[in-house]
Protein backbone atom coordinates (compact mmCIF):
# COMPACT_ATOMS: atom_id res chain seq x y z
CA UNK A 1 0.00 0.00 0.00
CA UNK A 2 1.36 3.39 -1.07
CA UNK A 3 0.49 5.17 2.18
CA UNK A 4 2.38 2.70 4.35
CA UNK A 5 5.39 2.97 2.03
CA UNK A 6 5.20 6.77 2.33
CA UNK A 7 5.05 6.43 6.12
CA UNK A 8 8.15 4.21 6.11
CA UNK A 9 10.02 6.67 3.88
CA UNK A 10 9.03 9.63 6.08
CA UNK A 11 10.45 7.88 9.16
CA UNK A 12 13.65 6.74 7.44
CA UNK A 13 14.18 10.29 6.12
CA UNK A 14 13.51 11.74 9.59
CA UNK A 15 10.51 13.82 8.50
CA UNK A 16 8.52 13.88 11.75
CA UNK A 17 5.66 16.12 10.54
CA UNK A 18 5.16 14.00 7.43
CA UNK A 19 5.29 10.77 9.47
CA UNK A 20 2.58 12.13 11.80
CA UNK A 21 0.51 13.24 8.80
CA UNK A 22 0.77 9.80 7.18
CA UNK A 23 -0.21 7.99 10.39
CA UNK A 24 -3.19 10.32 10.79
CA UNK A 25 -4.18 9.82 7.15
CA UNK A 26 -3.85 6.05 7.51
CA UNK A 27 -6.08 5.98 10.58
CA UNK A 28 -8.66 8.16 8.82
CA UNK A 29 -8.58 5.76 5.85
CA UNK A 30 -9.43 2.91 8.20
CA UNK A 31 -6.02 1.20 8.27
CA UNK A 32 -5.56 -0.65 11.56
CA UNK A 33 -3.15 0.99 14.00
CA UNK A 34 -1.43 -2.38 14.49
CA UNK A 35 -0.74 -2.59 10.78
CA UNK A 36 0.63 0.96 10.65
CA UNK A 37 2.91 -0.01 13.54
CA UNK A 38 4.10 -3.35 12.09
CA UNK A 39 4.37 -2.52 8.40
CA UNK A 40 5.17 1.17 8.82
CA UNK A 41 7.12 2.08 11.94
CA UNK A 42 8.72 -1.26 12.86
CA UNK A 43 9.83 -1.95 9.28
CA UNK A 44 11.13 1.63 8.97
CA UNK A 45 13.27 1.28 12.11
CA UNK A 46 14.57 -2.09 10.87
CA UNK A 47 15.60 -0.34 7.65
CA UNK A 48 17.27 2.47 9.63
CA UNK A 49 19.22 -0.17 11.56
CA UNK A 50 20.35 -1.85 8.33
CA UNK A 51 21.41 1.46 6.75
CA UNK A 52 23.42 2.30 9.87
CA UNK A 53 25.16 -1.08 9.90
CA UNK A 54 25.98 -0.74 6.19
CA UNK A 55 27.52 2.70 6.81
CA UNK A 56 24.91 4.48 4.69
CA UNK A 57 23.77 6.66 7.60
CA UNK A 58 25.33 7.69 10.91
CA UNK A 59 24.16 8.41 14.48
CA UNK A 60 22.70 11.91 13.73
CA UNK A 61 20.51 10.53 10.91
CA UNK A 62 19.54 7.58 13.07
CA UNK A 63 18.52 9.96 15.87
CA UNK A 64 16.41 12.10 13.52
CA UNK A 65 14.68 8.98 12.14
CA UNK A 66 14.02 7.73 15.67
CA UNK A 67 12.47 11.09 16.60
CA UNK A 68 10.18 10.92 13.56
CA UNK A 69 9.15 7.41 14.60
CA UNK A 70 8.48 8.59 18.18
CA UNK A 71 6.28 11.44 16.92
CA UNK A 72 4.26 9.07 14.73
CA UNK A 73 4.01 6.52 17.53
CA UNK A 74 2.57 9.21 19.82
CA UNK A 75 -0.41 9.47 17.46
CA UNK A 76 -0.75 5.69 17.16
CA UNK A 77 -0.56 4.74 20.84
CA UNK A 78 -4.19 5.46 21.88
CA UNK A 79 -5.42 3.51 18.83
CA UNK A 80 -3.09 0.59 19.60
CA UNK A 81 -4.55 0.46 23.11
CA UNK A 82 -8.09 0.47 21.68
CA UNK A 83 -7.19 -2.39 19.34
CA UNK A 84 -5.59 -4.31 22.20
CA UNK A 85 -2.18 -4.38 20.49
CA UNK A 86 0.35 -5.25 23.18
CA UNK A 87 4.11 -4.78 23.22
CA UNK A 88 6.20 -7.88 22.60
CA UNK A 89 8.11 -7.33 25.89
CA UNK A 90 8.88 -4.68 28.49
CA UNK A 91 12.39 -3.22 28.56
CA UNK A 92 13.66 -1.08 31.48
CA UNK A 93 16.57 1.09 30.38
CA UNK A 94 18.87 3.50 32.19
CA UNK A 95 22.42 4.73 32.60
CA UNK A 96 24.17 3.41 35.68
CA UNK A 97 24.66 5.30 38.93
CA UNK A 98 26.98 8.29 38.51
CA UNK A 99 26.59 8.43 34.73
CA UNK A 100 24.65 11.37 33.23
CA UNK A 101 25.24 10.62 29.54
CA UNK A 102 21.93 9.86 27.89
CA UNK A 103 22.21 10.30 24.09
CA UNK A 104 23.09 6.64 23.49
CA UNK A 105 20.52 5.44 26.01
CA UNK A 106 17.82 7.60 24.44
CA UNK A 107 18.61 6.33 20.96
CA UNK A 108 18.46 2.70 22.10
CA UNK A 109 15.14 3.39 23.86
CA UNK A 110 13.65 4.99 20.74
CA UNK A 111 14.91 2.21 18.46
CA UNK A 112 13.45 -0.43 20.78
CA UNK A 113 10.13 1.38 21.09
CA UNK A 114 9.98 1.64 17.31
CA UNK A 115 10.58 -2.11 17.15
CA UNK A 116 7.47 -2.86 19.20
CA UNK A 117 8.79 -3.03 22.77
CA UNK A 118 7.31 -1.24 25.77
CA UNK A 119 9.99 1.03 27.22
CA UNK A 120 10.40 2.00 30.86
CA UNK A 121 12.99 4.79 30.75
CA UNK A 122 14.61 4.98 34.18
CA UNK A 123 16.70 7.97 33.08
CA UNK A 124 20.29 8.70 34.07
CA UNK A 125 22.27 8.07 37.28
CA UNK A 126 20.12 5.04 38.10
CA UNK A 127 20.92 3.28 41.41
CA UNK A 128 20.83 -0.51 41.61
CA UNK A 129 17.57 -0.61 43.56
CA UNK A 130 15.74 1.21 40.73
CA UNK A 131 16.67 -1.60 38.33
CA UNK A 132 15.43 -4.11 40.95
CA UNK A 133 12.13 -2.22 41.28
CA UNK A 134 11.68 -2.21 37.48
CA UNK A 135 12.01 -6.01 37.38
CA UNK A 136 9.48 -6.35 40.20
CA UNK A 137 7.17 -4.14 38.11
CA UNK A 138 7.37 -6.58 35.22
CA UNK A 139 10.40 -5.68 33.09
CA UNK A 140 11.47 -8.64 30.91
CA UNK A 141 14.77 -7.02 29.95
CA UNK A 142 17.04 -4.58 31.79
CA UNK A 143 19.31 -2.51 29.55
CA UNK A 144 22.17 -0.65 31.25
CA UNK A 145 24.39 1.96 29.67
CA UNK A 146 27.63 3.60 30.83
CA UNK A 147 29.95 5.99 29.03
CA UNK A 148 32.67 6.22 31.68
CA UNK A 149 35.12 3.65 33.03
CA UNK A 150 34.39 5.05 36.49
CA UNK A 151 30.64 4.31 36.22
CA UNK A 152 30.72 1.02 34.30
CA UNK A 153 31.56 -0.84 37.52
CA UNK A 154 28.08 0.09 38.79
CA UNK A 155 26.67 -2.34 36.21
CA UNK A 156 28.13 -5.15 38.29
CA UNK A 157 26.73 -3.57 41.47
CA UNK A 158 23.26 -3.53 39.88
CA UNK A 159 23.52 -7.15 38.69
CA UNK A 160 24.60 -8.27 42.16
CA UNK A 161 21.60 -6.41 43.64
CA UNK A 162 19.28 -8.16 41.17
CA UNK A 163 20.77 -11.51 42.19
CA UNK A 164 20.44 -10.65 45.91
CA UNK A 165 16.77 -9.84 45.35
CA UNK A 166 16.28 -13.32 43.87
CA UNK A 167 15.21 -11.91 40.49
CA UNK A 168 18.10 -12.88 38.23
CA UNK A 169 16.30 -15.85 36.67
CA UNK A 170 13.30 -13.83 35.57
CA UNK A 171 15.07 -11.10 33.61
CA UNK A 172 17.50 -10.72 30.74
CA UNK A 173 20.24 -8.13 31.29
CA UNK A 174 22.04 -6.38 28.43
CA UNK A 175 24.77 -3.74 28.66
CA UNK A 176 26.38 -1.20 26.35
CA UNK A 177 28.31 2.05 26.13
CA UNK A 178 31.70 3.27 24.93
CA UNK A 179 33.98 1.49 27.46
CA UNK A 180 31.99 -1.76 27.56
CA UNK A 181 33.17 -4.92 25.81
CA UNK A 182 31.71 -8.37 25.36
CA UNK A 183 34.31 -9.81 27.72
CA UNK A 184 33.31 -7.29 30.42
CA UNK A 185 29.63 -8.18 29.89
CA UNK A 186 30.50 -11.86 30.35
CA UNK A 187 32.64 -11.10 33.39
CA UNK A 188 29.84 -9.29 35.26
CA UNK A 189 27.22 -11.89 34.33
CA UNK A 190 25.16 -9.94 31.77
CA UNK A 191 23.23 -11.85 29.10
CA UNK A 192 24.61 -9.79 26.25
CA UNK A 193 26.47 -6.73 25.01
CA UNK A 194 25.48 -4.35 22.23
CA UNK A 195 27.93 -1.89 20.72
CA UNK A 196 25.25 0.42 19.28
CA UNK A 197 21.50 1.06 19.10
CA UNK A 198 20.99 -1.07 16.02
CA UNK A 199 22.66 -4.14 17.51
CA UNK A 200 20.78 -3.52 20.80
CA UNK A 201 17.46 -4.14 19.03
CA UNK A 202 18.78 -7.41 17.61
CA UNK A 203 20.26 -8.39 20.98
CA UNK A 204 16.96 -7.90 22.83
CA UNK A 205 15.26 -10.23 20.33
CA UNK A 206 18.05 -12.80 20.80
CA UNK A 207 18.08 -12.79 24.62
CA UNK A 208 14.28 -13.02 24.80
CA UNK A 209 14.31 -15.98 22.42
CA UNK A 210 17.09 -17.77 24.35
Amino acid sequence: MALIEELREAVVDGQAKLAVAKVTEGLEDGIEAGRLLREGLIQAMAQVGRLYEEGEIFVPEMLVAARAMTAALGVLKPHLVEEGVTASAKVAIGTTKGDLHDIGKNLVAMMLEGSGYEIVDLGVDVPADKFVEAIKAGADVVAMSALLTTTMTNMQVAIEAIKAAGLRDQVRIIVGGAPITKSYADEIGADGYAEDASSAVRLVKEVLAA
